[in-house]
């Protein structure tokens, strides 16, 4: 009986009650009701489509990684900006880069965090989830491509969820 008055997605439901609330235009009791209501029960019919909770063990680790994600956005939106005005002929290339994450949500964030660096995208997960396979526009060395990967991203992602 208690799982029913539970909260299974806490910050949805938040979400749910202030997006409800703009979208009635302002704050009334019936408003609130109805905000209350909709928080609780979305939640609760949806619970099965739902993941397991995230497991960041660490995740007081997150800002300096993603301090190193902006950096190296910005570093490699001047070098893939440059190659286009410099008229030199980008070295694209297929890398397979090897994974020892192990977490389903790690996999993403380092799929994400390389298809948001200008000059890369991760193409495709392997279907046991060990290998990502990545687009570079410019790579002459395809392991100096994983090294930078596993360097910059996965082993600080590895330091958070293990």
């Amino acid at each position: 009986m208690l799982d029913r008055l539970t909260l299974p997605q806490p910050w949805l439901s938040l979400m749910l009650f202030v997006v409800w609330q703009f979208l009635s235009g302002g704050v009334s009791g019936g408003s609130a009701v109805l905000g209350l209501l909709l928080a609780w029960g979305i939640p609760q019919m949806t619970q099965g489509f739902w993941p397991e909770r995230p497991s960041v063990l660490k995740w007081w680790r997150f800002p300096s990684y993603l301090a190193v994600v902006l950096y190296d956005i910005a570093v490699a939106s001047v070098q893939v900006g440059w190659l286009i005005v410099s008229g030199r002929k980008p070295r694209p290339a297929f890398v397979t880069y090897p994974l020892s994450l192990d977490d389903p949500l790690a996999i993403t964030l380092l799929a994400g965090t390389i298809s948001l660096t200008p000059g890369t995208v991760t193409v495709d997960v392997s279907d046991d989830q060990r290998r990502l396979l990545i687009h570079a526009l410019d790579a002459t060395d395809d392991q100096a491509v994983v090294d930078a990967i596993h360097q910059r991203y996965e082993r600080r992602l590895q330091e958070m969820f293990q």
